[in-house]
């Protein structure tokens, strides 16, 4: 295995980081001041637009993508520690333009989308004029297992009239977001992994209606997620994703890499997570002591290392066997990947909350926040126990001749 970085990347990363420390980290307070401000908890404030124009002029732009015509070129090995950098600050995915659920969205537009697809939807989203969603997930199946998704997606002479209620539509509360990419039933009668198709969606069109937004722990952010109605949506027939009853292929194409950023960048707010810890530890005096020299805040710092690295080598096993054997090749390290990286990240932000005392979970400090994004990530893109299964059955497979 290689993880050494190419120059490139290495260069990009040092410049990513640079971004990251001296700008994004201190437009933090200034961002949320301007939100707090407006009144609603997704508004788009003016500072993001300052970073991402920043961002563009320092080369640092749409750098998930490995198709040199639309995106940075870079490997899975080279982008993976570039979106370590963009975990330490929940604004600088965005600034990036490299932030879910747009990242995904445009890797589908990339790979299966239309010429005109392509000009209408995926150039706006590169450029991060606009903002869209997914909507995948319903509030009355066990979403885990795509082939329950029950939408209907039906064929009426030239248009697709689409019939769904979703819910954790992430990105759909922004003011900003024009298209929802749909998946729903087409083909009912087809075999479970055919059965599903991928539509565009313009939030703009008839019938379409975001009902709520879902808070997460109480804290509402960014494009938030939504719980979305969709009633006899018709839309032109040009705007099907590929071709009918390929939905699931798509999905998982989708999902494979998306897995890998949010791990990365769930590294990067452990990372954070244990500065804040450590610095913490080094301010604060108890029972005469400062934590840091308590053991059993030492024992905290070093299991947390531990850890991240941990975490982070077998990431970047996922990145390589991406890059050498693709992203089935690589699925089950994929699966691994998933719910180390949020297990750690989870645990980390929370060792560091008890250090904190009363602090961390305050909003003065950004661990609440932190963790309350941590926790989700057992969840998204498949709950922990569907990775754990999927493991599980590989490894019991190579014993089945010991089965009596």
């Amino acid at each position: 295995m290689e993880f050494t970085l190419s120059p490139r990347a290495e260069e990009l990363r040092e410049r990513l980081r640079a971004f990251v420390d001296d700008r994004v980290a201190s437009a933090e307070s200034v961002y949320h001041e301007q939100v707090r401000d407006s009144g609603d908890p997704h508004f788009h404030p003016p500072v993001m637009e300052e970073l991402k124009t920043e961002a563009r002029a320092r080369g640092l732009w749409n750098l998930f993508l490995p198709d040199e015509r639309w995106g940075a070129g870079l490997s899975n090995v080279d982008y993976a520690p570039l979106a370590e950098v963009m975990g330490r600050s929940p604004l600088a995915a965005e600034a990036t333009n490299c932030s879910a659920p747009d990242t995904g969205n445009m890797e589908i537009l990339a790979h299966f989308g239309s010429p005109a697809q392509q000009e209408q939807w995926l150039q706006p989203l590169l450029n991060g004029e606009i903002r869209s969603c997914f909507a995948m997930t319903e509030p009355w199946v066990a979403s885990s297992d795509a082939t329950n998704i029950s939408s209907r997606i039906e064929r009426d002479g030239d248009h697709y009239v689409v019939n769904a209620h979703k819910w954790w539509t992430s990105g759909a509360m922004s003011d900003r977001c024009r298209i929802a990419i749909l998946m729903g039933v087409s083909n009912p009668g087809a075999d479970p992994y055919h059965r599903h198709s991928m539509i565009l969606v313009p939030m703009d069109t008839p019938g379409v209606r975001v009902v709520r937004g879902l808070p997460v722990f109480g804290h509402s952010a960014f494009g938030g997620h939504a719980e979305t109605l969709f009633e006899d949506v018709r839309v032109p027939a040009t705007c099907l994703l590929g071709e009918e009853g390929s939905g699931f292929a798509i999905a998982q194409a989708r999902l494979g890499p998306g897995r890998i950023h949010h791990c990365m960048r769930a590294i990067g707010m452990a990372e954070r997570a244990l500065e804040l810890m450590c610095q913490r530890a080094q301010q604060r005096v108890a029972f005469g002591q400062h934590l840091a020299d308590q053991g059993v805040v030492q024992e905290r710092v070093a299991q947390s290392r531990l850890e991240i690295e941990q975490a982070r080598l077998l990431t970047m096993k996922a990145a390589w066997l991406m890059d050498t054997v693709g992203n089935k090749g690589a699925r089950f390290e994929i699966s691994a990947i998933k719910v180390a990286a949020a297990r750690v990240a989870t645990d980390v932000i929370d060792r560091a909350i008890q250090v904190f005392g009363g602090a961390g979970v305050s909003d003065d400090w950004p661990l609440a926040a932190m963790y309350a994004h941590a926790r989700t990530l057992h969840l998204v893109d498949g709950p922990d126990e569907v990775h754990l299964r999927q493991i599980a059955r590989r490894e019991l497979r190579q014993y089945e001749a010991f089965r009596t």
